[in-house]
């Protein structure tokens, strides 16, 4: 072989080489931008998401807090289970508890006393 054909060769070579060394990089830059907006649409998909989580649970707080009030609970009574204010003759008022060690004696006595 003479020497041309050896440079010829040295040069198809590395040419070759490097178109390949290109290739794969573009293939590789191609491969990573589709992954980067496939990250972006599913970033948008979570985002959207967590909005409508939160306005979910702002609705579910607006909602619970009305069930603990006072108007609501008396209203549900009423209607719902029948319920009426309790008469007279069917309130117990009971004495007060004492603080000491014998507290639990002491509101035995006092439910005993107070049997009919």
């Amino acid at each position: 072989m003479s020497r041309s054909v050896k440079r010829a060769r040295t040069f198809l070579v590395t040419w070759t080489l490097a178109v390949l060394a290109t290739v794969c990089a573009f293939v590789l830059h191609l491969a990573l931008r589709g992954r980067t907006v496939s990250l972006g649409y599913d970033l948008g998909r979570a985002r959207a998401e967590q909005a409508r989580l939160r306005e979910v649970k702002r609705v579910l707080e607006l909602e619970a807090a009305s069930y603990k009030s006072p108007e609501r609970v008396d209203i549900v009574a009423r209607t719902l289970l029948g319920m009426e204010p309790p008469t007279p003759d069917h309130v117990i008022i009971l004495a007060p508890v004492a603080k000491d060690d014998d507290s639990d004696e002491a509101a035995m006595k006092t439910a005993e006393a107070k049997k009919p």
